[in-house]
């Protein structure tokens, strides 16, 4: 438990009070500066990575570029979260902004493929404590009653870094060349960096506990073997292959492994009497979900839009703005009244209602639909998304002691991952069969040669295509959306079970405050009190 020191009732009023709230706008300035890091790195790389395969060679080894940074921040998230609890969250959170900074100087010195997957993956490890460490700062400063429209400004960041991502990557990449896609995280780091050494004083902790380095090790080695199947399968290997059968057998073993083991630790790196809480194990449910369907909807709309709308690849996250701008502002509303009215179950109610309609009314895209009927379609799953990204955070967060709020936040936000893994992986499968389908039906022979490398075609392959082969790759790839997003529809359907049996405990903080009953504390572990934070910043 941190070292805290409770300032006396009733003072502290006047000079510490007035300057707690700029104090505070300078962290979480800070702190949306590093979000925006981790962010926009995949984005900005991944607008970069023709010109750098086309420099480094190695086009064999372009998906490990993104998949050793995958595998490097899933893995190492849930440890960001418990070193934070253990020794503190300022010290962690910086180290983790120092070993991505460190990755990106050398990624944009890289000299061949296998450096820069290397050096990929040095910055994965940071970016795991990136995210982690400014969701768990966030709970340490605000408390919760306040804490939705804080966290609000975060899912902002986030709309902001996927629209503008590929632009800035883009523009960086063909005016002072890929390099400048890594160098450009290291001003942007070091300013991160400076204001939180100075502004950020959150209570030290000196916790003499060991480090679960066996629980680490197993819970590593699980989650590698399932982002490794959910990346290789349907690709790289076929899913009944025995490789994937491996890394399957290895990731069931390491994990049922690692749950035993954390019932002996002494300081177990992922606590399991967390998951007692119901509301943290459904919200738990939810952040799955919610990746799963985000990140296989970021992945085929443009597809969809490029291949069969013919918008332009150039400006491809303005393809999304639509979506991400129903996010942005539902989500800072949504912030808005929870720290106005102390109420959020009917958010995550109202957001998984409206994925459901939002997903169906998107699995009805063909090769007619206007780029206006899309958008609104894809608005309305931005609104379902708004309503569920940051609430669910704020939950699991008030489902936690203070001590356990590293550990809360990096568990929510590796659900949301592993979530993300696995709707890109199945919904990917989903996609590429229905597509080699009907190209076969519509195309014979020819349709399935040219789609036997791969179901996503890109412009200038596709615009070789005769007229009539073209046609039918419009038709597959319209099959194929509709499928993926169709089962994207009937995921969402746990969402919204999962939000209805969430329980509304108060939260804590600023407002009135209506009486608790025995039975609000009962069902989750309350927050301890936040009395440290007038002498936090």
């Amino acid at each position: 438990m941190a070292d805290t020191q409770t300032a006396p009732q009733g003072q502290q009023k006047t000079d510490e009070q007035e300057k707690q709230p700029r104090s505070v706008r300078v962290v979480l300035l800070a702190l949306m500066i590093a979000m925006m890091l981790a962010m926009l790195d995949n984005m900005i790389v991944g607008t970069a990575m023709p010109t750098i395969v086309g420099d480094l060679g190695g086009l064999e080894h372009l998906s490990w570029v993104v998949t050793g940074y995958t595998l490097a921040t899933a893995a190492s998230t849930p440890i960001w979260g418990k070193l934070g609890d253990m020794y503190g969250r300022k010290g962690a959170f910086m180290t983790s902004i120092v070993i991505f900074l460190i990755g990106s100087a050398l990624g944009g010195m890289a000299q061949n493929m296998g450096e820069l997957i290397g050096f990929r993956a040095i910055q994965g490890l940071g970016a795991g404590g990136l995210m982690v460490g400014v969701m768990a700062i966030i709970g340490d400063l605000i408390p919760p009653r306040e804490r939705g429209k804080y966290q609000g400004m975060m899912a902002g960041v986030m709309a902001l870094a996927m629209i503008g991502g590929p632009l800035v990557g883009g523009t960086i990449t063909d005016n002072w060349g890929w390099r400048w896609s890594f160098y450009i995280n290291l001003p942007l780091g070091a300013i991160a960096l400076a204001a939180i050494s100075v502004v950020l004083h959150l209570p030290k902790k000196r916790n003499k506990a060991r480090i679960d380095y066996l629980g680490s090790v197993l819970l590593t080695l699980g989650i590698t073997a399932i982002v490794l199947v959910t990346t290789w399968g349907g690709t790289e290997y076929a899913w009944s292959s025995a490789r994937i059968m491996e890394l399957i057998a290895i990731g069931v073993v390491a994990l049922i492994g690692f749950v035993f083991w954390q019932t002996k630790a002494a300081e177990p790196v992922l606590p399991l009497h967390i998951f007692r809480s119901r509301n943290f194990t459904l919200t738990s449910v939810i952040g799955f979900i919610t990746g799963f369907v985000m990140f296989g909807a970021t992945l085929f709309l443009p597809l969809y839009q490029q291949s069969v709308q013919g918008a332009s690849a150039t400006n491809s996250g303005l393809l999304l703005l639509p979506m991400l701008g129903a996010m942005l502002v539902t989500s800072m509303v949504a912030g808005r009244v929870t720290t106005n009215s102390g109420r959020y179950k009917v958010f995550p109610i109202l957001g998984g209602a409206l994925m459901i309609v939002g997903l169906y009314l998107m699995s009805l895209m063909d090769t007619d639909t206007t780029r206006f009927t899309s958008g609104v379609y894809m608005a309305v799953v931005g609104l379902g998304m708004g309503c569920l990204m940051q609430v669910t955070m704020l939950v699991a967060q008030n489902s936690v002691e203070m001590k356990d709020m590293g550990v809360a936040s990096s568990s929510a936000t590796l659900f949301r991952t592993l979530g993300g893994s696995f709707g890109v992986a199945i919904m990917g499968a989903l996609f590429n069969n229905r597509v080699q389908d009907v190209m076969s039906e519509r195309a014979g022979a020819l349709g399935s040669k040219v789609t036997e490398r791969s179901a996503s075609l890109d412009a200038a392959s596709l615009a070789k295509l005769p007229t009539p082969v073209r046609e039918a790759y419009q038709h597959a790839v319209s099959a194929g959306t509709h499928s993926a997003f169709l089962l994207g529809a009937v995921s969402a359907v746990a969402v919204l079970l999962a939000a209805l049996f969430v329980k509304e405990v108060p939260l804590r903080g600023a407002g009135p405050q209506k009486p608790q009953g025995d039975d609000a504390a009962a069902d989750d572990a309350p927050e301890a009190p936040q009395a440290a934070v007038a002498e936090a910043v």
